[in-house]
């Protein structure tokens, strides 16, 4: 009894996940995303983070915004120090905790990070334009499984 699953259209079944290609795949990924974070911003990196953690699942306690950033909270405090400072977020009464407070982007820092968001693609086309047509074919193909790969190797929970 057979217990593989059907082939798809154009996957040879006989292809197995390979460790070198693994290996490969993280380190080149692994390099375009430190190339990308390195780019000149305004922010820091953790204040980048915490401004796209916020964007996401905002408004956000500042203890569950440590906890998805796995940082103390006494960090996370001196983070959104500086992002209040910097004008990108604003504290608001915590409706549910009175000694608590929630954390919102501002429309500062939402232009922050459309902004961060352009450079980053902008340096990512600049860079695929400097591609032969059938590489540029090929990344354009691999884009959806690397979308599929990263929804199967998030953790749980996320």
């Amino acid at each position: 009894m057979n217990s593989s699953p059907p082939a798809q259209p154009g996957v040879q079944p006989d292809i197995q996940p390979d460790a070198e290609v693994a290996a490969r795949l993280r380190v080149a990924l692994g390099r375009l995303n430190r190339q990308l974070l390195q780019r000149q911003s305004d922010a820091s990196f953790a204040q980048l983070s915490a401004l796209f953690v916020i964007e996401k699942w905002g408004p956000i306690r500042i203890g569950d915004l440590a906890q998805r950033e796995k940082v103390a909270a006494p960090s996370m405090t001196r983070t959104l120090n500086g992002l209040v400072a910097a004008g990108w977020v604003q504290r608001e009464p915590d409706p549910e905790d009175g000694r608590s407070f929630m954390v919102t982007l501002t429309p500062a820092g939402e232009a922050l990070i459309a902004k961060v968001r352009r450079e980053r693609t902008a340096a990512l086309v600049q860079g695929m334009e400097r591609l032969a047509p059938a590489q540029l074919a090929a990344l354009n193909a691999a884009v959806p499984v690397l979308e599929q790969l990263a929804d199967e190797v998030e953790p749980k929970g996320r």
